[in-house]
């Protein structure tokens, strides 16, 4: 069997290097001195998965903490006016804080699932809301057994409700869609918002999904984000292969 690696990523350190390079001026033969560069790339690798594995963990500890504080709150209006929505909002929540814990901390889960918790998430918004909004998902998924990371849409999902229809008091809208099949999957979504409100918390949301993007999905994801006269639209693509 032919192993291959890179020399110079292995001997990531100039110590390590001179120690190569001094066993080879030794005349210590060569398959000895690749057996040690070897152990060297497999640790390398291995503290690597393990900086990236522990990064992933603090990404997903950020995500969903203003939703659930909202709600919880929205709860407690409900209880005290006695509202008959008060029992459903409190299954929601305990579905959506099940499925958070346990499902979130899994490197995949079915897709079908990860649109089970968009619904759910949509659903005790309109509970919430004390207006007329107009909500709109859409979704197609061709195929069965498709997975993906839990918790990634849902970041795109809570900016089109906490910066756009929290924001307006009336004539708000957010319209989502999902399309996946042959192995991708496309998520977007077009909401209007009050352009006078500060947004400076948004981008926190974003990079930190970005990040993920990019430890879980390199060079397999586009995402795409216009803003223009009061509309802010997003597009997700990801490769799942």
């Amino acid at each position: 069997m032919i192993v291959g690696f890179n020399l110079s990523t292995a001997l990531n350190e100039p110590e390590e290097l001179q120690v190569f390079l001094g066993l080879m001026a030794f005349g210590v033969p060569l398959y000895i001195v690749s057996s040690w560069v070897f152990e060297k790339w497999e640790l390398f690798k291995k503290l690597k998965n393990e900086n990236t594995n522990a990064e992933l963990m603090l990404l997903k500890s950020q995500i969903n903490p203003h939703f659930f504080f909202n709600t919880l709150n929205n709860l407690y209006g409900l209880t005290v006016e006695k509202s008959d929505e008060a029992p459903e909002v409190v299954l929601k929540i305990s579905d959506m804080m099940r499925y958070t814990i346990y499902e979130g901390q899994k490197d995949q889960v079915l897709l079908e699932d990860e649109l089970e918790y968009l619904h759910t998430y949509i659903e005790l918004h309109k509970i919430r809301y004390q207006k007329k909004v107009d909500i709109k998902f859409t979704h197609h998924i061709q195929g069965e057994g498709l997975k993906i990371t839990p918790l990634l849409f849902v970041i795109l999902l809570e900016n089109a409700f906490k910066h756009g229809i929290e924001s307006l008091t009336e004539n708000a809208y957010a319209h989502l869609s999902l399309i996946a099949g042959n192995n991708k999957v496309v998520f977007a979504i077009e909401n209007n918002y009050d352009p006078n409100e500060k947004r400076e918390q948004e981008g926190i949301g974003l990079k930190n999904l970005e990040r993920r993007l990019e430890l879980l999905y390199p060079e397999r994801y586009s995402l795409l984000v216009s803003n223009d006269d009061a509309v802010y639209k997003v597009q997700l693509e990801i490769d799942l292969k």
